[in-house]
């Protein structure tokens, strides 16, 4: 997969656990994740508890692992890589903070409106 698809795929994992993390757990602490991709290092900032940097350090192994050139989802993936159960963590994660961006991006719509 090309560079800027998987920085892309990387903030979106980092954006939905701190989401999650933030509003789920209370004891976050401030970590830098080098990443090594196509020999490009990649410097990302993490705010998450050490249940959530476990789980995301999994997420990124596996991106990082990923054969596809053009990456599928992972949920229409031909040769899924997540063990069921940690597969099971993410996708919680994953719901429960595209809800909350979803709402936050209505949110935000609303005011504008009345801002006009």
């Amino acid at each position: 997969m090309e560079t800027a698809k998987f920085k892309n795929e990387i903030q979106t994992l980092k954006k939905f656990f701190e989401i999650y993390c933030k509003e789920k757990h209370s004891d976050q602490e401030k970590t830098v994740k080098i990443l090594n991709y196509k020999n490009e290092i990649i410097e990302i900032n993490l705010n998450l508890c050490p249940e959530c940097l476990k789980k995301i350090e999994y997420s990124f192994e596996k991106l990082l692992a990923c054969p596809h050139e053009i990456k599928p989802r992972c949920r229409a993936c031909p040769n899924p890589c997540y063990e069921k159960k940690q597969w099971k963590e993410t996708a919680k994660v994953m719901r429960y903070s595209g809800m909350k961006l979803g709402l936050s991006n209505i949110n935000k719509k609303i005011k504008n409106l009345f801002k006009k």
